[in-house]
């Protein structure tokens, strides 16, 4: 584990095994719309797996878009305002944790001197550890999951551990969801170029039976008109065939 000081001395909750995860996150891919569920899905499995009797603990996502962390998915309400508050301020345990991409334990918020502005809120807000562990993403992202407890020393070594190999494969899932939903958007995008291929083609056959010019002259016809109207090419090219034929939607052979 990197920066192993960050850990001793915690005494926690107690362990918690991890079988069956793999198929449980296997089945959160499997299930999943979007990322943002699936992250939803992950922080809800994780803060459960944690929590004990007499010790809740609270799990969010953040991720960094556009240079700037997001609280994207939480177990709760509670987490995902510490994670807003966190982002807000601009630094703490789990920032710290997705810049440096190593995990981060802050077994009591009441000894800790770093991060003084958000330590007081999260303490006003009953947090008294944090668990901050980075997912791997191999460059697709960047992201932590953020765990908060209301007790001190709330994570114990073997909690940690627990912790740290949830995220290794949780990472690998995230990553698979990724490239799951990458292939979505590059299909959606083909489908709407080659409809938008489809009606330009139809409009310049129209134009040129219509004026009897090749496809050229018909083709600089249709642009012509974009520009002059400032509308999109497709816009015109749909509003000649919807004005010869009265048909508004064109498929294509590609179309599900």
């Amino acid at each position: 584990m990197t920066n192993p000081e960050h850990f001793t001395g915690s005494s926690g909750t107690g362990s918690h095994e991890t079988p069956g995860m793999d198929t449980r996150l296997q089945e959160l891919v499997l299930d999943s719309q979007d990322i943002a569920g699936f992250l939803t899905d992950l922080a809800v499995v994780a803060a459960d797996r944690l929590s004990t009797p007499g010790s809740t603990v609270h799990a969010g996502i953040t991720v960094i878009r556009h240079k700037r962390p997001k609280a994207v998915a939480s177990s709760d309400d509670e987490a995902r305002a510490l994670d807003e508050l966190q982002n807000g301020f601009g630094e703490g345990p789990c920032l710290t944790a997705l810049r440096t991409k190593s995990p981060l334990l802050v077994p009591d918020l009441a000894g800790e001197h770093r991060w003084a502005p958000y330590m007081k809120v999260a303490q006003a807000q009953g947090v008294a550890s944090i668990l901050a562990v980075p997912l791997d993403l191999a460059g697709d992202a960047e992201a932590v999951l953020n765990l908060y407890s209301n007790r001190s020393h709330g994570f114990s070594a073997e909690d940690i551990s627990t912790v740290e190999s949830f995220a290794r494969q949780a990472a690998g899932s995230l990553r698979l969801v990724l490239r799951i939903t990458q292939l979505s958007e590059a299909k959606a995008d083909l489908s709407t170029a080659l409809q938008s291929r489809t009606i330009i083609d139809m409009a310049v056959g129209a134009v040129m039976a219509e004026n009897r010019c090749s496809r050229e002259t018909a083709f600089e016809i249709l642009t012509k008109a974009s520009s002059t109207r400032n509308i999109k090419l497709r816009e015109v090219a749909a509003a000649v065939i919807a004005s010869i034929s009265g048909e508004k939607e064109i498929k294509t052979y590609f179309d599900a």
